[in-house]
């Protein structure tokens, strides 16, 4: 298929304001009037929770073998290596065959690679070769099933509703977030880390019989076998600046500006000579906000441009607080306000594709989001942690919020082509 044949493909289901039959009812909680979204929005309360609590245990698993913070960094690099090789690939796979079916597919292996590790933990075989092995095998799990279940919550939904499910996604996720470590944190004083792999294995039951139970509001555009589906997907981003602007503006702020898991350590302990509790603190405080963030943007009923260019202009200005913060409880504060509007941004963003993007591309869409937003992060990592070792964590917090102002002017100065109706620019 040449760019042509892409351009003229009709765009994906028509947008507010369009002829949809469908009238938004507003609020963030708008998109659970939808069934099917419902019966998968719990399964995902489960299944995120225990997601987080595991990433907690096999942390402090790591640790616990080797004492070795190097050690616990090879592991959470680990999981990102597939994406960023092969990323692109994965929203491929997701065109071609049936969303659902492949999800219960994808989250059956994430419970049983979970259940692998509570084996290998409780018979005394778990060590960092094994654990970094169960990591790598998930991360290319993930490389299908991330655009999988993006592209599935617009198929659950009515398109004017989609904004809110988005927004609840991510209030699930960064609820989570806070969630799941404190069980984790729970389970491990009580009980030891064994028991974490075993719960999470569990968790992805709900997930699977939601799945199985769900049938989407609309048929699903499925794609024939081609070599050049990465490169059609490609073509067909290139072609509209709804998809390649947010791509373009998330891969600036992706790289630099979130890597709170590098730079918070060292902001709390060299910075402020915090202990781990103030890390803790940072930690909870950023979710918070992240949770606040996800909220708003469910009253949000369509992701014009604009909102793209403020939300990363004040996730820029937050990020400049909190590097400026002469105290804990300032700096707690300004966390609170980057989580609030970094997240926001990434929502808004993430919106913003899945309305844009006709069916049959959607998951190659989504594959791409995954990867400026996931796949990037062990070289924004290692570039954050270089800067922080030179400059320290304010210095670190400044870059990030740099790449912030640069997305947000250039977003700003992109024109549209007379030729191409660019939603993100619709007046409301």
């Amino acid at each position: 298929m040449d760019r042509d044949a892409i351009s003229a493909m009709p765009e994906s289901v028509p947008l507010v304001g369009g002829s949809a039959a469908h009238v938004s009812r507003g609020g963030t909680f708008r998109a659970l009037h939808s069934k099917p979204f419902r019966i998968y929005f719990a399964g995902q309360v489960v299944s995120a929770s225990g997601t987080f609590l595991q990433q907690t245990a096999v942390g402090w698993l790591v640790l616990k073998l080797t004492g070795s913070a190097g050690s616990l960094g090879l592991v959470l690099a680990a999981g990102g290596i597939p994406a960023l090789v092969l990323g692109p690939w994965g929203g491929s796979i997701a065109d071609r065959v049936d969303l659902r079916k492949l999800l219960v597919v994808t989250q059956f292996i994430f419970g049983l690679l979970a259940g692998v590790l509570w084996v290998l933990a409780a018979s005394g075989n778990a060590n960092v070769p094994t654990i970094v092995s169960v990591t790598v095998l998930g991360g290319f799990v993930s490389i299908v099933d991330s655009p999988a279940r993006q592209a599935l919550v617009s198929q659950l939904v009515p398109s004017a509703d989609l904004s809110s499910a988005v927004s609840l996604n991510g209030v699930v996720i960064n609820s989570a977030r806070v969630v799941g470590p404190a069980l984790a944190g729970i389970l491990i004083v009580t009980v030891g880390t064994t028991p974490c792999f075993a719960v999470n294995a569990l968790s992805y039951v709900p997930v699977v019989i939601a799945l199985l139970i769900i049938r989407p509001l609309g048929p699903q555009k499925v794609i024939g076998r081609t070599k050049r589906a990465v490169r059609q997907g490609l073509t067909y981003v290139k072609s509209r600046n709804q998809l390649w602007l947010p791509l373009v503006m998330m891969s600036l702020v992706g790289l630099l500006a979130f890597n709170f898991s590098v730079i918070l350590p060292v902001f709390a302990k060299s910075t402020f000579h915090g202990s781990g509790g103030t890390y803790g603190l940072m930690t909870t405080m950023l979710s918070v906000g992240s949770i606040g963030g996800s909220f708003a943007v469910g009253f949000v009923p369509h992701p014009h441009r604009q909102y793209l260019v403020i939300t990363s202009l004040a996730f820029g200005v937050a990020l400049a607080l909190t590097a400026a913060a002469p105290s804990v409880p300032l700096a707690c504060v300004a966390l609170a306000l980057s989580g609030l509007t970094g997240f926001s941004f990434v929502t808004l963003a993430s919106t913003a594709l899945q309305l844009h993007s006709a069916s049959a591309f959607r998951g190659r869409v989504m594959a791409l989001w995954i990867f400026v937003y996931i796949g990037t992060t062990p070289i924004g990592s290692v570039l954050t942690g270089w800067i922080a070792d030179v400059g320290g964590a304010r210095s670190a917090l400044l870059v990030g919020a740099g790449s912030c102002l640069v997305a947000s002017v250039f977003a700003s100065r992109v024109r549209t082509p007379p030729t191409e109706i660019d939603d993100l620019d619709a007046p409301k």
